[in-house]
């Protein structure tokens, strides 16, 4: 006798069939649709969530070249169009060129475009980004070469801080070695990556903190009597601040940009239009998307800048500092703090 169980006549065969095939195709349509949302949100980076600095980081080296294309043409067509956007507190012109628009527009639109969830601190003001201003989703091998993985950050603790044309003063009299396009990254107001590109000599430095960098400190510093560059436009007080402090044979360089300055503390091989130095000082007012960039980049390698007082910089809320600069990176910073503290309180 044939043990019992349950029969089912042909039809409900089917019936079973076809609500199994309605089970699977509602499990298969939710999973697809759920993996084409996560690759539209991938596509719209920094909108919400997350932001990886690995991307970040490529996107802000291209974001400095492109900006470096336009202010090479402009400054070859010598088409400047030169304004003032009025007075330093130093009394000088605060120069704006063409260059500085064209190329402001480019960096900041690739940087929104890219992460429209980030914010972005820039020189000149964008009234709208330029939308067809991709990123070409493509990495840098000396990227992927050094940096192997990086972290993720919320998009509401990345501060982005662009400098379209450092050393626009300079530019304009065509000293353009001064000059670079410059992009940084801030977590929670701490610079993490730095981009320093020179579009005249087409050489670009960065740098992750605890990630990598595509250049490197210099094998050796003057300690004992360090060589000391400081601004050729701006410079306040800081040369006799500093013949005070380290004694009246001291070697003091005179240079344009807070880049180019940073990039003397370095060993920029290759570039030998770079001059070289041992600590970098300003002792009056600048501004933050002036000197962020360098403050990652040294902070990677091991080095330090800070106010005068030797206190961190933060980069968020104003765009000003207001307690000066000292940057160093191979010498001791606090010895150098302690010395300029007595001399500038005098």
């Amino acid at each position: 006798m044939a043990p019992m169980g349950i029969r089912l006549s042909p039809l409900g065969i089917g019936v079973f069939c076809l609500l199994g095939l309605g089970v699977l195709y509602h499990v298969y349509s939710g999973l697809l649709t759920w993996r084409l949302s996560a690759f539209m949100l991938g596509d719209r980076a920094g909108e919400q969530g997350t932001v990886d600095l690995w991307e970040l980081l490529a996107v802000a080296v291209q974001a400095a070249e492109l900006g470096g294309v336009e202010v090479r043409t402009v400054r070859e067509s010598n088409k400047l169009i030169e304004t003032s956007k009025g007075k330093t507190r130093e009394g000088a012109d605060d120069k704006m060129t063409r260059g500085d628009l064209l190329s402001n527009l480019k960096m900041a639109s690739l940087i929104k475009n890219t992460f429209p969830g980030v914010q972005v601190n820039t020189e000149e003001h964008l009234e709208e980004a330029d939308e067809s201003i991709k990123w070409n989703k493509q990495m840098p091998d000396d990227i992927k070469d050094k940096i192997k993985s990086a972290k993720s950050f919320p998009t509401e603790s990345i501060t982005v801080w662009i400098d379209p044309l450092d050393a626009t003063h300079e530019y304009t009299e065509n000293l353009v070695n001064y000059v670079t396009t410059m992009v940084c990254v801030a977590v929670d107001g701490k610079p993490v990556i730095g981009v320093i590109h020179k579009p005249f000599t087409h050489y670009t430095a960065w740098a992750m903190v605890e990630g990598g960098s595509n250049v490197k400190r210099r094998e050796s510093y003057n300690k004992k009597s360090p060589s000391i560059i400081v601004s050729r436009s701006h410079s306040g007080k800081v040369k006799e601040v500093t013949l005070q402090t380290f004694g009246n044979q001291t070697k003091i360089i005179s240079a344009g940009g807070s880049g180019y300055k940073v990039l003397s503390l370095l060993d920029v091989t290759g570039n030998e239009k770079q001059e070289t130095a041992d600590v970098y000082i300003h002792v009056t007012y600048i501004k933050k998307w002036d000197i962020c960039a360098g403050n990652a980049i040294l902070n990677a390698l091991g080095g330090q800048m800070t106010n005068l007082k030797g206190e961190n910089i933060i980069y968020t809320g104003h765009d000003g500092n207001e307690g000066g600069l000292l940057a160093s990176i191979g010498v001791d910073h606090n010895a150098l703090v302690e010395k300029l503290a007595s001399k500038i309180s005098e």
